[in-house]
């Protein structure tokens, strides 16, 4: 894989849809809890996958999970499992789904406990503020970080699930919380 491609961190390769994410969302930093809870819920979707694969199932997560409301999605029930393990477009793992219901639930306590889900996770950030790498090299950036293992080890003591230090590590990426654009990028800003 190359560093860099057209100008752009490398592992977005050339399909449309994941130089569109790359360029309009990953690394942007994200405040508002509802997008957060999007992607803590994707993220968990994607264990053990691929990110495009969870792209381009994203529009029928969006319907299958109210739209990424964790208040919403906090209310569903087995029934609801049962329902969407027969739902196409969202992969078809109970674990998974279980666990985004789950995570929703404990995404509403964290928020009520911090003020918003934003906050609770500046809280790992040294100084409350985003991390930015100055990478030249994909294979400089790391898997997880000392940030996302805090994340997950807290999460997990929470009862989340989905959320080990890689996993957070990517949230934690995806949302501008740390800016892991390569040097050259142009999307790169040491401003977040």
């Amino acid at each position: 894989m190359q560093d860099l491609i057209n100008g752009r961190c490398g592992w977005c390769g050339q399909d449309p849809l994941y130089v569109r994410y790359h360029d309009e969302e990953w690394g942007h930093p994200v405040y508002d809890d509802d997008t957060l809870f999007e992607f803590l819920l994707l993220e968990g979707a994607q264990a053990g996958l691929s990110w495009i694969t969870v792209l381009r199932k994203r529009d029928a997560y969006r319907q299958a999970f109210c739209q990424f409301k964790a208040d919403k999605v906090a209310q569903m029930t087995s029934a609801d499992i049962e329902r969407l393990l027969q739902c196409d477009g969202i992969i078809k793992n109970r674990l998974k789904i279980a666990a985004a219901i789950r995570n929703a639930r404990l995404f509403l306590e964290v928020q009520k406990e911090f003020g918003s889900f934003y906050d609770y996770v500046l809280s790992f950030l040294p100084e409350r503020k985003p991390v930015v790498h100055h990478f030249s090299s994909l294979s400089q950036v790391p898997v997880c970080s000392a940030e996302s293992r805090a994340l997950s080890r807290d999460m997990k003591k929470r009862g989340f699930k989905f959320c080990g230090p890689t996993i957070c590590y990517s949230f934690l990426q995806a949302t501008g919380f740390i800016n892991d654009h390569l040097e050259g990028c142009r999307c790169r800003t040491d401003k977040n």
